[in-house]
């Protein structure tokens, strides 16, 4: 397994694996591998000649007072582990070399970009359009795999797709969590033994406003409940969002009695951690 430091470096390898025909599956991470991420590694790894994991902390999506320093980051422990799933090579680059003094181009995906967890995160997806752009530019990937805990972040990567022409195959997987129902997240190692307990609140509330909208298909009254039922749990800090959305335009629905989908999503803090879920529901 190879590790590459340096664009130059990665986009050299690419055009070789490409002239010889080469089909190459991606996974854009920022490290702190968790088994959702070795989830996609492993549906890349069926459907690619070549897997490439790249591994990088961006700092243009993270705010101000977010924990960009504290990210967790270990890069012999995910090394290990992506060897063991069979990736070919772990892009590694430097924050320098992605954003050299002087760098002014950003990428920006509107108005789905400000819904949901964009209204609590100024300028966070404008970071995640811009580095996947970038990593795309630089890697040339056939396919890049995204999992679905993120489902905000995974419309406004194909709407980018789309709008841009990139051919590029965006491959989207289910979320991955652990047995007592918590979405699997690189933040969950922030949770004390109390707050992670605490955090299976959300996957249960999900769950119960899964079944009230089959119950009684009226969305004040489910987001209602959902606000009632998170409150109830003492470590929860606050409330970003929780309620029922349309799974494209990310528009929170009023009335959902035609629908074929609806998305239920839900962004807290438990104690300092933010934490996110999400659910579709087919009617």
């Amino acid at each position: 397994m190879k590790v590459l430091k340096t664009i130059k470096e990665m986009q050299e390898h690419a055009r070789t694996l490409i002239l010889k025909g080469k089909i190459i599956g991606f996974v854009p991470t920022m490290g702190a591998l968790h088994e959702g991420h070795l989830s996609l590694v492993r549906q890349a790894r069926k459907d690619n000649d070549i897997v490439i994991v790249s591994i990088f902390v961006n700092p243009i999506q993270f705010g101000p007072q977010e924990d960009f320093a504290r990210y967790p980051r270990d890069l012999e422990g995910d090394s290990i582990k992506l060897k063991n799933e069979g990736v070919d090579l772990i892009f590694y680059p430097d924050m320098n070399d992605m954003y050299p003094v002087g760098y002014r181009t950003f990428v920006e995906v509107q108005e789905i970009s400000e819904r949901l967890c964009g209204a609590f995160r100024p300028g966070h997806f404008r970071g995640v359009a811009t580095v996947v752009t970038k990593l795309f530019n630089i890697i040339k990937p056939h396919r890049a795999y995204f999992g679905l805990k993120d489902y905000q972040q995974t419309v406004i990567i194909k709407k980018m797709v789309q709008d841009l022409n990139m051919d590029i195959e965006i491959i989207t997987c289910p979320t991955v969590r652990e047995p007592d129902g918590l979405a699997m997240s690189s933040r969950n190692l922030y949770l004390k033994p109390d707050e992670r307990r605490a955090a299976t609140v959300i996957y249960r509330t999900l769950l119960e406003a899964e079944r009230l909208m089959r119950e009684f298909r009226k969305p004040e009254g489910v987001k209602t409940i959902m606000f009632d039922r998170l409150r109830s749990e003492p470590l929860v800090t606050s409330i970003d969002y929780a309620g029922l959305y349309d799974p494209e335009t990310l528009e929170e629905i009023k009335d959902y009695s035609e629908k074929e989908e609806v998305l239920i999503a839900i962004a807290l803090r438990i104690g300092d951690t933010r934490l996110i879920d999400n659910m579709i529901v087919k009617l």
